[in-house]
């Protein structure tokens, strides 16, 4: 689970499958973010602006959660409708196994945060969202991140206020979607900083401000997202590689053995499981049940 007041930062990585989330973990992180972007590009090479239903998203999480034993941080993005939609998103997400998820106040259907056209419902609704959010869980550890987007659209003081709501309304943390500036951050910090806990979601969109970790943690942040940074590292990778044996196709590639790999995907517990229950061998064309 989640702390809800960790001490320090907390930083996060975008894992985009359940192998990826896997090497994470691998790595030594101590938590694993689902973000939305990585999860329309893996599933179904779609941009992120809706398009994944809510069932697509659980099973997302469902299948990272399976894949690690770490917190996984889950973008349930505007709980795919009304309030009965949004209790029903945090069930399902709840069973998959997350230990946090962040919903948003965008209408459907949703953009990613960094794109232009994005439009809000109202505070009022959100709240209720929220509240309903808070309701439909049955894990009081499991957190409810509420986000903002209103900064692009309404500007940061009335992203400052949906915060205030957000937080009445019972969330856990808040995240205020893309700052403009090194003084928006400030803001946030001065109307949030120790009152609860703030995430910042750290994406390669040249929409956000030079901003350092130790300078985030000053402010009161507790969590940062990378939600894209391993994504677009990889896929910058495969692009090069895939160039590479395109024109060269036998080309010894540096690589991770086999034996390492089977290592990470845990092969020979599967094999212990089956050399501990002892069974014998099937006879040729029969299956024992």
């Amino acid at each position: 689970m989640l702390t809800k007041d960790p001490s320090g930062l907390v930083h996060v990585l975008g894992a985009y499958d359940a192998w990826s989330a896997r090497l994470i973990e691998h790595a030594g992180f101590d938590a694993i973010y689902m973000s939305g972007f990585g999860a329309a590009a893996s599933v179904a090479a779609l941009p992120d602006i809706g398009l994944l239903t809510m069932t697509q998203m659980a099973q997302h999480a469902d299948a990272m959660s399976a894949a690690v034993s770490i917190p996984v941080i889950a973008d349930a993005d505007n709980g795919y409708g009304n309030l009965n939609n949004v209790r029903l998103c945090v069930q399902s997400y709840e069973r998959a196994g997350v230990a946090a998820l962040h919903l948003e106040d965008q209408i459907s259907p949703k953009k990613c945060g960094h794109f232009a056209g994005k439009e809000v419902i109202s505070r009022r609704e959100m709240a209720a969202k929220i509240r309903a959010a808070i309701q439909a869980r049955t894990d009081e550890h499991l957190m409810i991140i509420a986000r903002t987007d209103a900064n692009a659209i309404e500007g940061i003081e009335k992203a400052l206020e949906r915060g205030n709501a957000y937080i009445d309304a019972g969330a856990d943390a808040l995240l205020i979607e893309a700052p403009r500036t090194l003084k928006e951050i400030e803001q946030i910090s001065h109307a949030f900083g120790g009152k609860i806990p703030l995430v910042y979601n750290m994406v390669e969109s040249g929409l956000l401000p030079d901003v350092s970790p130790q300078q985030l943690e000053r402010y009161g942040f507790r969590v940062v997202l990378y939600s894209t940074k391993l994504l677009f590292s990889v896929s910058r990778h495969l692009c090069t590689i895939l160039a590479t044996l395109r024109d060269n196709p036998t080309m010894k590639l540096s690589a991770i053995s086999f034996d390492d790999f089977l290592g990470l995907i845990r092969f020979q517990d599967y094999q212990n499981m089956e050399h501990a229950a002892n069974l014998p061998p099937s006879p040729k064309g029969v299956t024992v049940i």
